[in-house]
């Protein structure tokens, strides 16, 4: 099962390993419209934490669970916090490329009125939870190419800004992704701090392209081990206790047992919500399997589900809707559309 699942995933590293950053050319340069700018989102963490409204939502995500394992006992988290009281719907991809993602295989008009169509979607499967719009912008690539040795590019800042002014159309978030290559999250991390310093700007990290053998990414699928994670959150962490900032969001890729070492010394902290993203794609049987054996049979704390638009769909096969992810357990608070 596993190795299908591989051999699914290896198609899309390949093709986006093949891209070379320096002949890229941007997708779209439109400026956003006043009318892009009417999707609108339903942030409503609560202004003096709730904790008995917490864990209410805890229990819904578990989705009645009987082994013990849903909801996680983790820490509270601070005031601002968006998880558990809203759901987040994120397009996810890389304005250089058509292949990495929905974000750079369109325009930004059609681009934003799929994100608008996709929340829609998502608020009238489920009306109890209010939806935020996001968008997951790949800040730091895998490279097929060293580079400078660490088979990775880093985004120019023009880039960035783009991702986070759209955010900010949307009234939504911004999540800054990154696949490390040869580097690693301690020489990633510091340069995208005046980013993260924004209320509204969060983090993902891609154990997938995470090359700790120093191979170079595709030859192999990467790995992050509890130590990574403890990391980046207690980074993000010391970031919003330094600049007051509301609860940041951690979202970590993963669709593998190895992408995911010592899962149970991952700590929780007020400051941080992690979500674990379930990132393979696949037949919908297969994808269920995944998110059983790597979220649902691993908890940490919040569960992702990623839907790809066209390799979840290969040989004709149903792309998953919102209200068949509704009934997975647990139910996803984070969902990502590539």
């Amino acid at each position: 099962m596993y190795a299908h699942l591989r051999t699914y995933r290896r198609g899309l590293f390949y093709i986006l390993l093949l891209l070379s950053f320096n002949n890229c050319t941007q997708s779209d340069s439109t400026p956003v419209t006043a009318q892009q700018r009417s999707i609108q989102h339903k942030a409503l963490p609560p202004s003096t934490f709730d904790t008995i409204l917490y864990r209410k939502k805890l229990l819904q995500l578990a989705n009645s669970d009987k082994t013990g394992r849903w909801p996680v006992a983790s820490a509270i988290p601070a005031e601002g916090a968006v998880l558990p009281f809203n759901r987040v719907v994120a397009f996810y991809g890389n304005f250089y490329s058509k292949h990495m993602g929905i974000l750079g295989e369109f325009s930004t008009g059609i681009m934003l009125e799929k994100l608008k169509l996709q929340v829609e979607e998502w608020e009238q499967a489920d009306t109890s939870m209010p939806v935020i719009a996001a968008i997951h912008y790949i800040a730091v690539t895998a490279q097929s190419n060293a580079g400078d040795g660490y088979y990775r590019a880093r985004m120019p800042e023009k880039e960035i800004s783009k991702a986070i002014a759209l955010g900010d159309s949307v009234k939504g978030l911004v999540f800054l992704d990154i696949q490390p290559g040869l580097s690693t999250l301690q020489q990633e991390l510091p340069r995208l701090e005046k980013y993260l310093q924004l209320p509204n700007v969060h983090l993902g990290i891609d154990a997938e392209y995470s090359m700790k053998t120093g191979r170079p990414p595709g030859s192999s699928i990467g790995s992050f081990d509890a130590d990574d994670i403890n990391y980046a959150s207690e980074w993000l962490q010391t970031l919003v206790k330094k600049n007051k900032l509301p609860s940041k969001i951690l979202v970590v890729h993963r669709f593998t047992a190895p992408m995911l070492t010592n899962y149970t010394q991952i700590t929780t902290r007020p400051e941080v919500q992690i979500v674990i993203n379930m990132d393979g794609f696949g037949n919908v049987a297969l994808k269920k399997s995944t998110y059983h054996h790597f979220i649902f049979k691993q908890p940490v704390q919040f569960a992702g589900f990623k839907v790809f638009y066209k390799n979840d769909a290969v040989n004709g096969n149903p792309v998953m809707q919102p209200n068949e992810i509704l009934r997975l357990t647990p139910v996803p608070v984070y969902i990502q559309y590539q």
